[in-house]
């Protein structure tokens, strides 16, 4: 399109462009085998495996957050390592047969996803979505954050790459480099996309949502972390530590908040400042409550995945060298509090508590305030205690004894890989996984009769009032008539 065309305009046109490509390419890669289906994917992994730091770099200084080291590990783990737990899926013809209810399960793709990944992991999500979706056999078309497009764009064109080395149609998967909000909207309301895969903030969620086509949005998460008088204090320091200060805090399973027991806090915090936290003080918190968040709660993006030093140069305090995150005492939940908030970057928050049913409440708090459906984290050795957290908290991944930023994702845990990480009903969700193939693609059902059928016998119709029911009944009548005439006449 002509440059003098505004952007709007360039942006409308290129989301309807490579939507009906992408459909045109889907229709092609329908026929693929599964063996056929595979070998794209793999090679769609092994590519992005192998760029894993140069796209970690590229996000990094497009966007500014976080830590090239981290990002280059998000970015093997959304390639190789998710490549490595799906690649027995299948996902052409008949995946399933169940004898005993004689019903036979067949994989058919969505067709056309629209994806909207965002600026906080730019190029992880874009390799996990297009490995996922084409896994599945669909085509995706990516709308990325206007901050991270550049990074976006090089990550899909990758995959791309690699998937059309091996066979699959160009225009299978492909990226929007001209972003503006007509355009997006012109994407996800396009008549030829079937799918809207949205992972980002609550207002891109909502929006996808609104569309009216089917969508899985991701919310927000607000993580609390209840560490209980029986657990091992070193290792949840440790865990806490590592998962705040993992990429600057900005995955968003990350710890937002420690719940500490009463008899352990103490310990706890001295573990903390062990492994590189910084407990601040109330005048810093100030700062921080003032500064940080837009008057809707946002955090002002400038703030988002920095490193404790960067956010004390920019407002104005002192963070020690060591300093891998800064943590401050609360007593508050709510929008009085804002630090109770969720905080992606260095920034933790620190509650005391007495016993877990109080650590449980204060959990709640944090959860519905702003990461409900999302996750909880707890360390803890008393099994009792576990599961009354995973039977009455509003989340649905609770991850025991680890970090909650790479153990909800599946790195540190049994649960699927993804970034794309649903929150439920309870967070505006339709499902609450970890979302991978499965999910991107629907089954057809053949099912086989297991039990006849016979319509029950009619019953005899009734009588109206006063009319005889029965042909016996008809002739005493007739006979009794006549009796009475002959009689009337003798």
């Amino acid at each position: 399109m002509p440059e003098e065309y505004d952007l709007d305009l360039r942006s409308i046109q290129e989301a309807r462009r490579l939507v009906v490509q992408c459909r045109e390419a889907q229709r092609v890669f329908f026929r693929f085998d599964q063996k056929e289906v595979d070998q794209v994917v793999e090679a769609m992994a092994e590519a992005a495996y192998c760029q894993a730091g140069r796209l970690a770099q590229l996000a990094h200084e497009e966007t500014g957050y976080g830590v090239v080291a981290h990002k280059t590990l998000k970015n093997q783990f959304n390639s190789r390592i998710l490549w490595e737990a799906i690649k027995d899926q299948k996902t052409v013809g008949v995946v399933r047969r169940d004898d005993s209810r004689r019903i036979i399960e067949i994989a058919w793709p969505f067709g056309v996803i629209a994806a909207l990944t965002p600026v906080t992991n730019p190029t992880a999500t874009v390799i996990n979505n297009a490995i996922i979706a084409v896994k599945a056999r669909n085509g995706i078309v990516f709308a990325p954050h206007p901050a991270a497009a550049k990074c976006s764009a090089e990550a899909t064109r990758v995959v791309a790459e690699a998937a059309e080395a091996m066979g699959a149609p160009e225009g299978l998967i492909s990226c929007m480099t001209h972003i503006t909000l007509p355009g997006t909207n012109e994407l996800m309301g396009h008549w030829a996309v079937d799918l809207i895969l949205a992972t980002g903030g609550t207002e891109m969620v909502r929006a996808a949502h609104g569309v009216g086509k089917p969508a899985i949005g991701v919310g927000p998460g607000n993580t609390p972390v209840y560490v209980d008088r029986s657990a091992d204090v070193e290792k949840a320091a440790r865990d806490t530590v590592n998962g705040k200060s993992f990429d600057c805090g900005v995955v968003c399973s990350t710890e937002q908040s420690v719940v500490a027991d009463k008899p352990i806090a103490d310990q706890l915090a001295a573990a903390m400042e062990r492994h590189g936290a910084v407990f601040i003080g109330e005048a810093t918190a100030n700062i921080l409550r003032k500064e940080l968040f837009r008057p809707t709660g946002i955090m002002y993006p400038q703030f988002v995945g920095q490193t404790p030093q960067a956010l004390g140069r920019m407002l104005g305090f002192s963070a020690p060298e060591h300093a891998r995150i800064l943590v401050a005492r609360l007593s508050e939940v709510g929008p009085e509090e804002p630090l109770s908030r969720e905080k992606l970057t260095t920034i933790l928050s620190f509650y005391v508590e007495d016993g877990w049913r109080r650590g449980c409440d204060r959990c709640i708090q944090v959860l519905k305030f702003g990461g409900e459906g999302h996750t909880l984290g707890i360390h803890c050795r008393d099994e009792e205690v576990i599961m009354a957290f995973g039977l009455e908290k509003p989340a649905f991944r609770i991850i025991v004894n680890s970090t909650t930023t790479l153990g909800a994702v599946g790195y540190t845990t049994g649960l699927d890989p993804a970034f794309t990480l649903a929150t439920g009903g309870l967070g505006g969700s339709i499902v609450s996984d970890n979302i991978t193939v499965r999910h991107l693609m629907n089954l057809k059902r053949v099912a086989y009769e297991l039990r006849s059928y016979e319509p029950p016998e009619e019953a005899a119709k009734p009588a109206a009032v006063g009319e005889a029911e029965t042909a016996a009944d008809i002739e005493a009548i007739v006979r009794r008539v006549l009796m009475e005439e002959l009689a009337c006449r003798s």
